[in-house]
């Protein structure tokens, strides 16, 4: 927007703090290449556009936002004479570049401002000030330098836990695989040895016909068996072993166990002894229990796969390799994928309660960025319970907040101390010992929420309940413009984030 061009003082700017150490000259080349401008109640520019010129407040109250989703975000207001903000950092995008404003400035009332145009905020900077732009370009280019390079470093260190607690999920199922396949082989070669048993026996073709049908039911009854209470499970195993006893089968004790883990009863008994006579009662039986003993092995075998093939999907979905970096995602099989890549390092001390609202809508995001946020605040959580003894609750919750979608990540730790709740989003901050955090793990996550997904990332925290909630956006926005925590301080200038 552009403001009532007036007459330009330069007696007016040396009574600014910013120019008081200026001679003559240099403010009389301020007046002549800038210009003072009058603005009615309003937007003097908007986050988003061209950062082209540099203002600084003569008379009036502005008042500084951010954009956060839908909300303008309102981080300072301020009538101080000589506060600055627009295009405070020309000096750094060199000739022919431009920037954009990381924030909008607006008028509550008729205000005066000195306006003065990048290009020449930028000369007279290099030319007034050569050693502190000189500095002041070491610090940020360097800040952003040592920022890449421990978020690569961090980022590499949170692969290597998820890769090791991967590791470890999938040796449990597939060690179990291997174990049941042995096994197996084992209960095959008996079950073929007690065949031929079998088949050079007394055994009439009715006989057999009628085992043969009553192994097909055995394998049906199998699949179809439901679990018990350890209550349930041992009386019927008594009831069992009472069953063999009465009908001198030997070793019952063994055979009672297998039996009951496949949803057998002494009904089902009581058929097999109609269908064999006294003599031919336990090589059938035990014939039969080699039939139970192998579906309860390829079972084994089966859930053990399937669990292999679960984490490897698991894999796939928290590191969206197969997938386009933007898209429309559901944040809960995000959120799954991300519980299961870390249920090693959460443990089973820490209880998981998901308490999700399947009916929300997916959401346009950057999916593989969001599993980043969900392992930080995981993580972040899991570590707070450890500190408090190693046992809890972690919660995590979905939910519509009015127009946006909430994830709220719960955790039972010691709670976030007042002092510092309001650094903890800041770079390089950190409350763990040296070593053992860059602090960029929150940092980050909150770029990627706010910055690239144009939501927002809060805390609430006291002792026993700390709350980290992510509010997403439900539709696309046009604009992604960068931004960072924090809010400049009143006392200086409103300045535009860095």
């Amino acid at each position: 927007m552009t403001g009532q061009p007036l007459p330009c003082d330069a007696a007016e700017l040396g009574t600014l703090f910013l120019f008081e150490k200026l001679d003559e000259e240099q403010l009389a080349r301020l007046c002549r290449e800038g210009r003072v401008e009058r603005f009615a109640p309003g937007h003097v520019y908007r986050e988003g556009e061209p950062a082209t010129c540099f203002y600084v407040l003569l008379e009036g109250t502005l008042v500084m936002s951010r954009r956060v989703g839908n909300d303008d975000v309102e981080t300072n207001r301020t009538s101080q004479r000589g506060v600055y903000a627009g295009a405070m950092q020309a000096y750094l995008t060199g000739p022919g570049k431009s920037s954009r404003y990381k924030g909008s400035v607006r008028v509550t009332e008729p205000s005066r401002f000195f306006v003065l145009p990048a290009e020449t905020f930028a000369a007279v900077l290099r030319e007034w000030f050569p050693m502190a732009v000189h500095l002041l370009e070491g610090l940020f280019f360097g800040t952003q330098t040592t920022q890449r390079t421990i978020g690569e470093r961090e980022r590499l260190l949170a692969l290597g836990s998820l890769s090791a607690g991967l590791t470890h999920e999938l040796n449990n199922p597939a060690a179990a695989a291997v174990r049941a396949t042995s096994a197996l082989r084992e209960r095959v070669a008996g079950m073929r040895n007690k065949l031929g048993v079998i088949a050079s026996g007394s055994y009439r073709r009715e006989t057999l016909a009628t085992l043969v049908e009553i192994q097909e039911r055995t394998a049906e009854q199998v699949s179809k068996a439901t679990p018990l209470s350890p209550l349930e499970a041992s009386d019927r195993e008594d009831a069992l072993e009472e069953w063999f006893d009465d009908h001198g089968i030997a070793g019952g004790w063994q055979l009672a166990p297998t039996f009951v883990q496949a949803g057998l009863d002494t009904d089902w008994l009581d058929r097999v002894a109609a269908a064999v006579d006294e003599q031919t009662l336990e090589g059938a039986v035990r014939w039969l229990n080699y039939t139970v003993e192998t579906e309860l092995l390829m079972n084994e075998i089966e859930d053990s796969t399937t669990r292999v093939s679960t984490l490897v999907d698991a894999a796939k979905q928290y590191s969206q390799l197969d997938r386009a970096p933007y898209q429309v995602a559901d944040v809960h099989e995000l959120l799954d994928s991300t519980l299961l890549m870390l249920s090693g390092k959460i443990g089973s001390r820490i209880e998981v309660v998901k308490d999700y609202d399947r009916s929300l809508p997916r959401v346009p995001a950057y999916p593989g960025e969001l599993n980043q946020v969900w392992t930080n605040l995981i993580d972040n959580a899991v570590g707070a319970i450890n500190n408090a003894g190693g046992e809890g609750k972690l919660t995590v919750r979905t939910a519509l907040d009015r127009d946006q979608l909430l994830v709220e990540f719960r955790d039972t730790g010691p709670g976030i101390p007042p002092d510092i709740r309001g650094r903890i989003f800041d770079p390089f901050f950190t409350t763990k010992p040296v070593g053992q955090g860059t602090g960029l793990g929150l940092d980050i996550s909150w770029r990627i929420v706010v910055n690239k997904h144009h939501g927002s990332l809060e805390v609430q925290s006291v002792p026993g309940d700390t709350r980290f909630q992510v509010r997403l956006p439900l539709t696309a926005t046009e604009s992604d413009t960068p931004g960072t925590p924090g809010t400049p301080e009143p006392s200086t200038a409103p300045e535009e984030a860095s």
